[in-house]
């Protein structure tokens, strides 16, 4: 089996930014779930949708982190709001876990061998990451700010905005780099095929 623990720990440095050493290891924990159960061989096989391999998941996870910290840091700095880093951080970095789940249709076998208990396109990936999150004990405050498709939660916490727009922005500058297309004109073209 690989060691999850050590990809995931190399895959996101961010983690070593969460303050609450417990916080930190239930994401660890979270993502070590997610792979087992998809049958990942790597991390950095997932990639960031089911039609764009040129950028992997991490890529994409990493990058909705930065700019979810970027982004509360100027909220703090420069309108004087006070958002929890700990939770925007945890909830960025869970915010696609699901995909572990949710992609393993759209691999070579041999990249992975999921359990279908738990694999599935069935359940969007902001969902299952959900219940990773709940699972491995996340506090309520990081799994509320992991749904990130409009409607899942119905009251947005400040968390929980600043880790959907860091995903819309990682999103657009993925889609435009690897598709020359905007995130809405992706979603627009192939929502009904994912």
């Amino acid at each position: 089996m690989p060691a999850y623990e050590q990809q995931v720990r190399e895959a996101f440095p961010e983690l070593e930014d969460i303050e609450n050493a417990q916080l930190r290891e239930q994401v660890v924990e979270a993502w070590v779930l997610g792979l087992e159960r998809g049958g990942w061989q790597d991390i950095e096989d997932i990639p960031y949708a089911w039609n764009i391999h040129e950028v992997s998941n991490v890529e994409h996870v990493r990058g909705v982190t930065r700019i979810a910290r970027e982004g509360a840091r100027e909220q703090r700095d420069f309108h004087g709001a006070d958002p929890d880093m700990d939770t925007i951080l945890a909830a960025a970095l869970l915010h696609d876990v699901g995909k572990c789940y949710e992609y393993t249709d759209h691999v070579d076998d041999g990249l992975v061998d999921p359990d279908p208990a738990y694999a599935s396109e069935e359940i969007p990936h902001s969902i299952s990451g959900y219940a990773l999150a709940h699972e491995v004990g996340c506090p309520l405050s990081v799994q509320r700010a992991i749904p990130h498709f409009l409607g899942e939660v119905p009251k947005r916490t400040l968390e929980a905005e600043l880790v959907k727009s860091a995903n819309s922005m990682s999103s657009n500058a993925i889609t435009q780099a690897t598709m020359d297309i905007t995130l809405q004109e992706w979603v627009e073209e192939y929502s009904q095929t994912s």
